[in-house]
């Protein structure tokens, strides 16, 4: 109470000396035969004054914390009592007040008054600033951004002794603050600087302060701290903050874009708009990770219908709700089918006629596969075939068939039963009507998605470690969910017949190297924090997947960052006869017959050979070197 009561009185002290001082201001000779006038305008404006101030709480802003928002009121508060004194100055008799006093003191009451707030908040700061020089123990920092979310970073540190750390300056790649101040610390030089100013500044911790930062960014100033052998962490977004996503104490969360070692890929938003607003659309294997976000993305577009088909009811009923909840307009009725059964899924076909179809329902884990491989061609290859061909007797547009880098000289299982679905696809498609487009598109690993090695390796960081690895050398083609979901979307748009599109997904990315990012992303130290072992390789795994068999290449397609991988020679009739073996020796559930019907059906398998080792890598842990294109090829 006692500081509000001192705040209230400073302010009316001030604007009370803002009267004769206008006065003065305004009459050069002095204020004699203004005398009368001048105690007028005091004994009015005095309690005009001080009620204004009661009412807009000017005694319970805080001084040490002034913002433009407390600014505003003091503006406002001063304007009101300038309109009073003006009405008073040209409307009371007898008395002689020049009628721009008023003004004059508005101004000169704002000077005075927003002067004493400026200068406690100074005087805090400067305080704090020298308490925190004085111990040992506090930690010199350094801020990478200079914009908004760096300068309140740095005021906070300053006003906030308790946390230890002392703001020295900035690193920022705009040309425009060089050498510039903010909050009076100086951007001290670029962000490819840092060690250099780490260095030369006695730095101890290294704070990114620029919570839109492209993965990039991000990257290199994580692999500078390293090198320059300071702590670093990311500082969460205040919207962040705000959703309850990321708590105070928390660094930056991982985003999956920081592991991709390139930019996302974006969508080409009016094409496929244009493919899919008012459209019937199906989605097989809805509930899963791929599924489940390609139902999304497309819901976006504004379709008519979307048919969620999935085997698993809790994954189908949870999509369901989340759609009815965000995007209520679009009709969604939950399917519960298997795409193995036949009957089944016609009936799915004749219910709602889908004009567009994307096919995301299958098993993917390789070593389930490997002991189970009858089950990849009844689920993989057989439900890709009904699919197809009822998505073609009912007359559907478009469908696009979900494969694998994986499905390119298969090791494995898994990757064999994706490569005989895109032949599936592809004999589908000779026999498909005018106007229909049946595609496939190849991805590579999907960050994020349930089974894949982000959520393995997370909840082995949550545990305290170790993390594993399989193996040292191990590398694998990455993209994100929502990448893949939009690939998906953009082959189904612009999808020629029978073709299979590849995304390019840039360098590929060693398995040791992506643990190594996520636990530093983690605001942990590999090695010291969280360890690394080496599991050993599984059944049906190798060390490198490819994009492209040796006889595909590629050609451009109208998204620069498709491509259309060019047709290998194939004939429909053997490739029926060779299917049907196929199904024979998985109903016969005998897994030799099983291999030999996958060899058979494809030229370049590498079933059951040993694991080959990865062009341009070595046991030093040189990094990758597997272009995903030559310049020829592009």
């Amino acid at each position: 109470m006692t500081r509000t009561y001192a705040k209230f009185s400073i302010d009316l002290a001030l604007w009370t000396l803002a009267t004769p001082l206008a006065f003065l201001l305004r009459l050069e000779d002095g204020v004699t035969g203004f005398a009368e006038g001048m105690l007028v305008m005091l004994a009015v404006g005095i309690p005009i004054k001080a009620l204004t101030m009661g009412l807009l709480g000017f005694q319970r802003r805080s001084w040490h914390r002034l913002g433009m928002h407390d600014l505003f009121y003091l503006s406002m508060g001063i304007g009101i009592v300038t309109l009073a004194l003006a009405v008073v100055a040209m409307g009371v008799p007898g008395v002689a007040v020049p009628r721009s006093v008023p003004f004059i003191e508005a101004m000169v009451a704002l000077i005075l008054m927003s002067n004493a707030r400026v200068a406690t908040r100074l005087l805090y700061e400067r305080q704090g600033i020298v308490r925190a020089r004085g111990r040992n123990d506090d930690r010199r920092v350094l801020v990478v951004g200079a914009g908004d979310a760096g300068s309140m970073l740095t005021r906070e540190l300053s006003r906030h002794t308790v946390s230890g750390r002392i703001p020295v300056g900035y690193l920022d790649d705009d040309p425009l603050k060089r050498r510039q101040r903010f909050g009076g610390l100086p951007v001290l030089g670029r962000i490819e600087d840092l060690v250099e100013v780490v260095a030369a500044h006695d730095i101890d911790e290294v704070l990114l302060a620029i919570p839109a930062a492209p993965s990039r960014v991000v990257r290199r100033v994580l692999e500078l701290a390293r090198e320059a052998r300071v702590e670093h962490r990311s500082i969460p977004a205040l919207f962040e903050l705000i959703n309850g996503s990321v708590s105070i104490s928390q660094t930056h969360p991982v985003k999956l874009e920081d592991l991709l070692r390139r930019e996302p890929v974006r969508l080409d938003v009016q094409r496929v708009e244009a493919g899919l607003r008012g459209k019937r659309v199906l989605v097989t294997g809805a509930g899963g990770s791929i599924g489940s976000e390609i139902v999304r993305q497309v819901a976006m577009f504004g379709p008519s219908k979307i048919v969620l088909l999935g085997r698993g009811e809790n994954s189908v009923y949870t999509i369901h709700r989340e759609m009815r909840r965000r995007w209520p307009d679009i009709d969604t009725p939950p399917v519960i089918c298997d795409v193995r059964d036949r009957d089944s899924l016609r009936r799915v076909f004749e219910e709602h006629r889908p004009e567009a179809v994307y096919h995301a329902g299958a098993h993917k884990h390789v070593p389930l596969m490997e002991a189970n491989p009858e089950q990849a061609v009844f689920n993989n290859v057989l439900g890709t075939r009904n699919v197809a061909q009822l998505a073609r007797d009912f007359g559907a547009a478009r469908l696009v068939n979900i494969s694998t880098d994986k499905a390119v000289n298969p090791t494995s299982v898994m990757g064999a039963s994706k490569r005989v679905a895109e032949q599936v696809v592809l004999a589908v498609s000779r026999r498909c009507a005018p106007g229909q487009a049946f595609v496939s598109v190849r991805f590579g690993n999907v960050l994020g998605s349930r089974g894949s090695v982000v959520p393995l390796f997370k909840e082995q960081i949550a545990r305290g470690g170790p993390i594993t690895v399989t193996h040292p050398d191990m590398v694998r083609y990455f993209m994100t969910i929502p990448e893949a979901s939009q690939l998906v979307l953009q082959a189904g748009v612009q999808g020629e017949n029978g073709q299979v599109y590849v995304l390019d997904m840039g360098e590929p990315v060693r398995i040791v190297d992506l643990a190594r990012d996520l636990i530093l992303l983690s605001g942990l130290e590999p090695g010291a924090d969280i360890a690394i072992e080496y599991s050993g390789a599984r059944p049906g795994e190798k060390l490198f997947e490819e994009l492209l068999t040796s006889e595909e290449g590629v050609v451009a397609s109208p998204h620069d960052k498709i491509f259309v991988a060019r047709k290998s020679p194939f004939s429909v009739g053997p490739f029926e006869r060779q299917l049907r073996e196929l199904v024979a020796a998985a109903e016969a559930q005998d897994r030799e017959r099983i291999l030999e019907a996958f060899r058979n059906l494809i030229p370049s398998h590498q079933l059951g050979e040993a694991l080959p080792r990865p062009m341009g890598l070595s046991g030093d842990g040189a990094g990758p070197s597997l272009p995903f294109l030559s310049e020829r090829e592009r």
